[in-house]
């Protein structure tokens, strides 16, 4: 479960600054050195924290408001690096988070990464996708019912592999319940992101509180599980 960010900077000073301090957060990062092949990759898939290098690579300042208002990283934590070609003001203007002149001060890019941790933590929690196998039913607006198996399921949405063959557009409600002692329906209206021959990606929109709550508990039951697993299988060091 651990954080994934992106690096886009061709600086290897930057590089080993960045790269240092989110090592010891235990966070995985991707590097690129251009701007269209980052915003390009946020395109596809989602970061918990993105560092740009804005003025020294080309593209960089409109890089922010590309991976900005891409679709999976318009709440990513955005750290901006600036030259002096652009203002702290206008930065904040296109979507950062948090700013920074060269050279670096490592004193406090570590005091302001420590600050951000638990927001990039609370975006990966956000997207972070448990496998499940649970029934689903789909409420289509023209009153049709449809069956499906959930694939994986994160406080933002889920992956569903219908049973029948049928291509899903727009707004949906979705209901399912939820795995206890004593099961608890959950239902939203959700919609349809992605879809390929045999999976669809729903985005919730909306959910009453005590289905969000039911939610949110049972993934943190998931993420409990996990992060046993994972403790579970580290090998054991003798001191």
């Amino acid at each position: 479960m651990a954080l994934q960010c992106l690096l886009v900077t061709h600086d290897s000073h930057l590089l080993g600054h960045v790269k240092t301090t989110l090592n010891e957060h235990g966070a995985l990062l991707d590097l690129r050195q251009d701007s269209a092949s980052a915003t390009e990759l946020a395109s596809r898939r989602h970061w918990d924290g993105v560092v740009i290098d804005c003025d020294d690579v080309p593209g960089g300042t409109e890089a922010i408001t590309r991976v900005r208002n891409s679709h999976s990283n318009k709440h990513t934590v955005m750290f901006a690096i600036l030259s002096g070609l652009t203002s702290v003001e206008e930065a904040l203007d296109l979507g950062a988070n948090f700013v920074f002149s060269k050279p670096l001060q490592q004193t406090r890019w570590t005091n302001v990464l420590d600050a951000a941790i638990p927001m990039l933590q609370r975006e990966h929690r956000r997207y972070f996708r448990y496998s499940a196998d649970l029934p689903v039913r789909l409420h289509k607006h023209d009153g049709e019912i449809l069956r499906a198996r959930m694939k994986n399921v994160s406080e933002g949405g889920l992956a569903i592999q219908p049973i029948d063959p049928v291509r899903l557009e727009g707004v949906i409600d979705v209901e399912f319940y939820l795995p206890s002692i004593e099961p608890q329906g959950f239902r939203a209206k959700a919609e349809v992101v992605w879809s390929d021959a045999l999976v669809t990606g729903l985005r919730f929109l909306h959910a009453d509180k005590s289905s969000g709550r039911a939610l949110q508990s049972w993934l943190n039951s998931l993420e409990a599980q996990l992060l046993l697993r994972e403790w579970s299988e580290r090998p054991i060091t003798q001191s």
